[in-house]
């Protein structure tokens, strides 16, 4: 039985659809909604959205923070940003990533790294694992490494 998941940025509605469950990286960790579900509110991390249909991987989305409301037959995500794998600009994220590690080691050779860039290099590797997987899905025939 499906559950309608809507999931809404400053900037767009990004999904609206019927699927069989969703995974949600929530701030405690993550968690699987479907039909039925008790009614719940709760605040997202970092992290991927995983919508299921007919038991499969539908789509993967990366998510980076906001809010999820969850009732019976319909979950509405308040995404701070959120991004389908094709949508995501790989040259862009790994310069991200790559910026992130060097600030990071950067401010460990002087004391205790800053959460900003932990929350920028955590964003990053997000972004890139979810365009890999849609490239993978793109290419039915290949092998993951």
């Amino acid at each position: 039985m499906p559950i309608q998941v809507e999931i809404v940025t400053p900037e767009r509605l990004l999904i609206s659809q019927e699927v069989d469950m969703v995974l949600l990286p929530g701030e405690a960790g993550q968690m699987g909604i479907m039909q039925h579900h008790v009614p719940l509110m709760t605040t997202l991390a970092t992290g991927e959205i995983v919508l299921f249909q007919d038991g499969e991987e539908a789509e993967v989305l990366s998510v980076s923070g906001g809010l999820a409301e969850v009732r019976p037959n319909l979950v509405t995500i308040l995404a701070d940003t959120a991004e389908r794998g094709d949508e995501i600009d790989v040259v862009r994220a790994q310069a991200a990533r790559d910026q992130a590690e060097q600030s990071l080691a950067e401010r460990q050779e002087g004391g205790t790294p800053a959460p900003v860039h932990l929350a920028a290099l955590k964003r990053s590797q997000v972004r890139l694992r979810v365009a890999e997987r849609r490239r993978r899905r793109a290419r039915p025939g290949d092998q993951p490494n």
